[in-house]
């Protein structure tokens, strides 16, 4: 049965830019005699009172009257009806009604029928996402519970759970993420069947897990969603290595708050909305505590932040992520040790340090581990006052000598290169070399020639 409702008085009150705009789509849909509502999340959102970021558009018409109604389109999934409207406040997708068939692969139909509104809404995912606004009459369309559920907190699944999960695995993966962002339980019958199906998960391609898992890291509530593919079993079959984390007990003077695993969630709650490269440096940087792990006077991980590095490219890598990102996350993990140093560093090194790539992403890994752990501060305010101390220039200044000018003392091209250029810009960095000339000296005294390299550059 529909249940017809409006929206909350604040979200009637304003309407966005793109909320108009999507409203001028449906209105153009329904003078050309079609239906038209927005779907899925927005509406949810919508229904709490919330801005929604973007909005689907469902539609009973077909994707070429789609197409001939507005002046720049293009499609996106023909079979399964959905068409991009274009719009100088975004880009809309809308697609037509439908049903599906069976799905041979856990992932597509093996067929699909367009339909009407209400048949549309029960094929997909979780309640709360299953209702249609009219933005003409200012109406919710509601056959399936959503504001119930929306009211309760509760994610459930349209229909039988164990249907909606072989239709699409990844929903398994969707609804711990509306759970974790949204702060909701999932509903009784929904959890059990995420718990029979949950090794099910390794069905799913790569790429899919990868990009579901990013939405579940980088949103509010990030610690809770590992927490629960944890009690779900979705975490084993996906990150087997952050599994490993559950139960690794530390020192309980530097890490009160409990073991690897809880401080890892800790910090995953504590985030702001952090860059994919970050939630995942935040996830793996002490990966490598597990096999590090020995017993002495205390619990102690040592050259845990090397061997984590290692695991986290190996990690990444298997997830399909590109070069630079794994390079990004690997260095989170490698230097996240490093920065606790910072104080008893030379000055070269120091500025080495502050003149790091994305120095921001490892001063705020830094920062929550800390925030989470011992509470202490000191060393990311001392590196924050550092920071402001120095120009670009005196962090990355421009080399005193380089390959060239090596060549031209008489230099032999070769590896000997890279140590004779990193010792000269750490002497440049601390100040003790300023000029060309003085470098060049401190070169020759430092790096004799060797056999086959001529002074002065000459000829053999």
């Amino acid at each position: 049965m529909r249940r017809g409702f409006s929206l909350p008085a604040e979200r009637r009150a304003v309407k966005s830019d793109i909320e108009k705009a999507a409203a001028e789509i449906v209105k153009r849909l329904r003078d050309a005699g079609h239906e038209a509502y927005f779907a899925g999340g927005c509406v949810r959102d919508m229904v709490r009172g919330v801005e929604p970021e973007d909005i689907d558009i469902a539609t009973s018409a077909r994707p070429e009257q789609v197409s001939a109604l507005f002046p720049k389109t293009f499609e996106v999934g023909a079979q399964f009806g959905v068409v991009i409207v274009h719009a100088p406040e975004a880009d809309f997708e809308v697609a037509t009604f439908r049903v599906e068939g069976a799905y041979v692969d856990g992932r597509h139909p093996e067929s699909v029928a367009f339909t009407g509104a209400a048949e549309d809404v029960r094929r997909r995912d979780f309640t709360i996402n299953g209702m249609l606004y009219d933005p003409l009459a200012d109406e919710v369309h509601d056959w399936v519970g959503g504001r119930e559920d929306i009211a309760s907190r509760t994610v459930r699944t349209i229909g039988n759970p164990r249907d909606r999960f072989t239709e699409d695995k990844v929903r398994l993966l969707r609804a711990v993420r509306f759970a974790a962002r949204l702060g909701y339980a999932i509903e009784a019958e929904t959890y059990a069947a995420m718990e029979r199906m949950a090794p099910a998960i390794v069905q799913v391609s790569v790429e899919r897990i990868r990009d579901e898992l990013l939405r579940i890291l980088t949103a509010d509530g990030a610690g809770r969603g590992l927490r629960l593919m944890h009690d779900i079993g979705l975490l084993e079959p996906i990150l087997p290595e952050i599994e490993a984390l559950v139960g690794v007990a530390q020192p309980p003077q530097f890490h009160p708050e409990g073991d690897v695993f809880e401080h890892t969630c800790l910090m995953l709650d504590a985030a702001r909305s952090p860059s994919p490269e970050l939630a995942m440096g935040i996830l793996l940087h002490d990966v490598g505590k597990p096999p590090t792990r020995t017993f002495d006077e205390r619990i102690r991980f040592n050259e845990h932040d090397a061997v984590g590095a290692e695991m986290a490219k190996t990690i990444c890598r298997r997830l399909r992520f590109s070069n630079e990102q794994v390079e990004r996350v690997t260095a989170l993990v490698t230097n996240h040790m490093r920065i606790c140093t910072a104080p008893s560093m030379r000055l070269g090194k120091l500025k080495r340090l502050l003149a790091m790539d994305h120095l921001d992403e490892h001063l705020e890994l830094h920062r929550l581990d800390c925030l989470t752990s011992h509470g202490k501060l000191d060393v990311y305010d001392f590196i924050r006052a550092k920071k402001a101390e120095f120009t670009q220039e005196e962090l990355r200044p421009t080399p005193l000598l380089n390959g060239r000018d090596l060549m031209a003392m008489g230099y032999r091209p070769g590896p000997r290169f890279g140590e004779i250029l990193s010792a000269l810009e750490e002497e440049q960095l601390e100040g003790r070399l300023t000029d060309s000339e003085s470098a060049e000296a401190w070169v020759r005294a430092r790096f004799p020639m060797g056999q086959g390299e001529v002074q002065d550059g000459g000829t053999e």
